[in-house]
């Protein structure tokens, strides 16, 4: 005698309870291996112990609105709790978590970890160089370009040609926000443009995370750094005496200056430190540094 077909609603009921009782087996999985008490987690999503225990036996019926409440408790997505898993797989959705809450450069170091190669993609044969003023970006910056036979670019002096009036004009007329949306489009702008160039940008650009994030983005940066003293001298030798005029505290403010940004021209790709050094000799120097690390695939000299 044939077996009856199982009926639609028994088939039903069948998917619902396996459902149930893998949604138990993924909870307690995932609170396990974040190391939480039951307890713990009841306190951290609002559901109470009793039907947490009930919901791990594959005897509760959950909400969503409640899974979704568990689900960030235990900082995963919801369908980790809906889906079968193995080890590599609720692995890989954990270092999906940690990468969605990760700051910018966090990510980025991730990236580069994982995937060496698409930094490089990302950034072409682009440099810039960062430090504060008096380091000597431009001059070097200038000279590497040469070397290397690309354009040479430093981003205030494009956005002031672009806008028709001096930086601190600019900034009068548009505000600090403004001056910098200016700035991110004129960085993007030079990105699209060249696959191979030397720039070179302002100190401050560190104080707009947005900017100075699409720098670290889309070039390798090297840091010009030297001594503060070093800084002011090279400013004044250019013939600029604004930061000592009328201001004894001029050197105090350039090193608090300097002790503030070195936090974030430390996420520079490399460093390269001018104190003392001859322009000639920090040339040679910035040279073998970006050859050492397949920068540049051609030098004129």
């Amino acid at each position: 005698m044939l077996q009856e077909a199982q009926k639609p609603t028994d088939l039903a009921q069948e998917r619902a309870l396996s459902l149930i009782q893998l949604v138990g087996a993924q909870v307690r999985a995932a609170r396990t291996g974040v190391g939480f008490s039951r307890r713990e987690l009841a306190e951290r999503s609002g559901v109470s112990m009793r039907y947490l225990a009930q919901l791990e036996g594959g005897e509760g019926n959950i909400s969503i609105g409640l899974l979704q409440n568990i689900a960030t408790a235990l900082e995963i997505p919801i369908e980790a709790l809906i889906t079968e898993t193995n080890p590599q797989t609720a692995e890989l959705r954990r270092v999906t978590t940690l990468y969605e809450n990760a700051d910018v450069t966090t990510r980025a170091r991730a990236l580069q970890v994982l995937d060496p190669t698409r930094e490089r993609k990302s950034k072409a044969e682009r440099i810039c160089l960062i430090g504060l003023r008096g380091a000597g970006k431009s001059t070097l910056g200038a000279l590497l370009a040469s070397d290397l036979g690309v354009p040479f670019v430093e981003l205030n002096t494009q956005i002031e040609t672009h806008i028709g009036v001096p930086i601190r004009e600019i900034i009068a007329l548009y505000g600090e926000d403004g001056f910098r949306q200016i700035e991110a489009e004129a960085l993007e702008k030079i990105v699209m443009m060249h696959q191979r160039v030397v720039l070179a940008v302002a100190g401050g650009i560190v104080s707009s995370p947005q900017v100075f994030d699409s720098v670290l983005t889309n070039f390798h940066t090297v840091w010009i750094k030297a001594q503060p003293a070093e800084h002011m001298d090279r400013v004044r030798a250019q013939g600029d005496l604004r930061p000592m005029a009328g201001n004894p505290q001029a050197m105090e403010q350039l090193r608090q200056i300097l002790k503030m940004r070195e936090q974030h021209y430390a996420k520079a790709s490399y460093q390269l430190d001018t104190s003392g050094q001859l322009i000639q000799t920090s040339r040679a120097e910035l040279n073998a540094l970006l050859k050492a690390h397949n920068i540049s695939t051609t030098h004129k000299n």
